[in-house]
């Protein structure tokens, strides 16, 4: 379907002119039909004087036809011929013209009440009145009946003049209306125009909330703009700061690869290049994985999760990302058990989001926690409006002090680099705050566990 694509004040515009249109055109309409009723009665009645006065004048010429003159004042008078027929109380003619026009069919003079008809009269339309009087004169003698008609060339003009009046009065009213809406609605959006005037000359990263007066229909707009440059500016600072951790974090491993593979080159034997090889090869699968996680780290800081969330089956993701890591560390003699409490019910979520916070978990716990011959367990359990997540394992734990500080970003309680890079526990962090829920860490001398509240649907607020 086409749309016609107007500005503001066009609409504006149009939404007020069509309205005074309309109600000019059936102004019109009524003015019209008013007029048609005005002037027929205003002619019924002067026809219905001249009858009358015909009448009387053939009764006092006992018969007489009208003399000229009479004739030519009824006609100057009603600006159109008048013709008539006077008969007898037997039916028969008096005197007057003998071809007066054909009353309607059916239309039965049976009082002395005048009686006013359209017809047709030698080819042309007239109005027509036949009225019966009583006369006592002894040459009539009796009920005669008087039949006056004239054309309606003059009741139409003046119809049309009525009409005429009334459409160029109500068209100046129009054409007023008009102008005054036009400038007022120019001077009515002159607040909408100056603050377009004041965004536009802003520069591209000036995001200030607007503070110029508006008026009360414009806040809510103001505020929307407002709360829209909040947010870019809040995006535009985590992007910039994922560029800037991304820049510091990649320089060292990307200088490192090359350093190994430069060293590769000037292997002197096959097995020493193998063993650089293998250098290059560690320190690549360590970049990758540094470059996965910040991509998972930009993917969910400052974005909906709602747009992204599905149902998901939790315990089979869980158990799928548990099975393969349980068979790994039983190679260490560790002992990894998975559990679920309650009643499963897909929850709604960011799958891949969720995946990797259970990845980085595990991960955590591999590369600080878990020791040959240890133990940990995993839990899922289905509650009335969350889902934990439980990981419990016997590592050296951590220190109360540093319980808040493992999930923030780069920060490690080692100074062992090769061995992480400090984002794990930060997605953990940022995946279950984009979700609504939360995340803690409960430690002591026995182990550390890991316990990740998540909503069973991302809240409002949260996706907002």
């Amino acid at each position: 379907m086409m749309r016609w694509h107007l500005s503001l004040r066009a609409r504006l515009f149009l939404l007020l002119i069509l309205p005074l249109i309309l109600v000019a055109a059936v102004a019109s309409s009524a003015r019209y039909l008013s007029a048609n009723r005005l002037s027929q009665e205003l002619y019924d009645n002067t026809l219905l004087a001249v009858a009358l006065t015909i009448s009387r004048d053939v009764v006092i010429s006992e018969g007489d036809i009208l003399t000229e003159t009479l004739l030519e004042d009824l006609t100057a008078a009603l600006g159109d011929p008048v013709y008539y027929r006077i008969t007898g109380p037997d039916g028969s003619f008096v005197t007057g013209y003998s071809d007066p026009p054909d009353p309607p069919e059916g239309m039965v003079q049976d009082s002395a009440s005048p009686m006013f008809y359209d017809s047709v009269s030698l080819g042309q339309t007239v109005r027509a009145v036949t009225l019966r009087e009583f006369i006592g004169e002894p040459r009539f003698g009796g009920w005669v009946t008087v039949e006056v008609w004239q054309t309606t060339t003059q009741r139409r003009a003046l119809s049309r003049e009525l009409v005429a009046q009334s459409i160029m009065l109500l068209g100046s009213v129009i054409v007023t209306a008009a102008l005054v809406l036009w400038f007022a609605i120019q001077l009515g959006l002159k607040p909408l125009l100056e603050l377009r005037e004041a965004i536009g000359q802003r520069s591209a990263d000036d995001l200030r909330p607007i503070r110029r007066w508006v008026p009360p229909e414009l806040r809510p707009l103001v505020r929307t703009l407002n709360s829209l440059f909040d947010r870019l500016s809040r995006a535009i600072a985590l992007r910039d700061g994922f560029i800037s951790d991304a820049a510091h974090q990649m320089r060292n491993p990307v200088a490192a690869i090359q350093s190994l593979a430069e060293a590769a080159i000037s292997a002197p034997d096959e097995a020493e290049l193998r063993s650089r090889v293998q250098d290059v090869a560690e320190s690549a699968r360590h970049t990758s994985r540094l470059t996965s996680q910040l991509l998972s780290l930009e993917r969910v800081r400052g974005r909906s999760l709602r747009l992204l969330a599905k149902p998901l089956d939790l315990v089979a993701l869980v158990r799928n990302k548990v099975r393969p890591f349980a068979e790994t560390q039983l190679r260490r003699g560790v002992d990894v058990g998975f559990s679920v409490t309650g009643t499963p019910e897909p929850v709604a979520c960011d799958p891949v989001l969720i995946e990797e916070l259970v990845t980085n978990i595990l991960d955590n716990a591999a590369k600080y926690a878990l020791r040959p011959g240890g133990q940990m367990d995993a839990v899922v359990s289905f509650e009335p409006d969350v889902v934990r997540l439980r990981f419990s394992d016997d590592g050296p734990g951590i220190p109360e002090d540093l319980r808040e500080r493992i999930f923030d970003r780069f920060f490690r309680i080692d100074t062992d680099h090769a061995s992480g890079c400090g984002l794990g526990l930060a997605i953990v962090h940022d995946v279950a705050q984009g979700h609504g829920g939360t995340v803690r860490c409960l430690s002591n001398e026995k182990g550390s566990t890991f316990e990740v509240v998540l909503p069973r649907t991302i809240p409002d607020d949260v996706a907002a």
